[in-house]
């Protein structure tokens, strides 16, 4: 188990530097855009590239807001509910999520094959890129809810733990 928490806090790290490498890379293309259209020698390719960075850190994110728990929920009904039924809920959500994923990942795998020889106009590559990244993106969320999944049903199989003297309801 402890080789197995070591591969996930690698990749868990791997994916956050992507991620910011992204942005930053995003952040500085479109800078750098903005001061070449003020001196009138606009970069043909740059607004397609930004988009396209944006689609993948969009598509990543979505793995480690599934991680942190930050996507939207609409609690008002599961926070009312008892802890165990919670987390039934809980595990619901997630498989429906996870089918959600499934047919876009599906969907996205036909999309990265079909669209292989179709370049994108400025910046001259397949679009099928862009679409690998709906692919990655689905696949991780897929698997970070069979993670919430599982911390879930450990939950329900334990119960719900007990309050640390001075410490705040769970």
């Amino acid at each position: 188990m402890k080789t197995l928490k070591r591969i996930i806090d690698v990749l868990n790290r791997i994916e956050e530097i992507i991620l910011v490498v992204l942005f930053s890379a995003m952040v500085l293309i479109i800078f750098v855009q903005v001061i070449m259209r003020k001196a009138n020698n606009s970069l043909y390719w740059s607004e397609e590239l930004g988009k396209f960075l944006f689609v993948w850190i969009s598509w990543l994110g979505i793995s480690i807001a599934q991680r942190k728990g930050e996507h939207i929920k609409i609690t008002m009904l599961t926070d009312r509910l008892p802890y165990r039924v919670a987390q039934i809920f809980n595990i619901v959500s997630d498989m429906i999520v996870i089918a959600i994923c499934a047919v876009t990942f599906y969907y996205g795998i036909t999309l990265v094959f079909s669209q292989w020889s179709s370049p994108y106009a400025g910046i001259k590559i397949s679009t099928s890129w862009g679409y690998l990244a709906v692919v990655l993106g689905c696949g991780l969320m897929m698997l970070r809810c069979v993670g919430s999944i599982i911390e879930s049903a450990a939950r329900l199989k334990n119960g719900k733990p007990e309050l640390e003297e001075g410490g705040m309801d769970a």
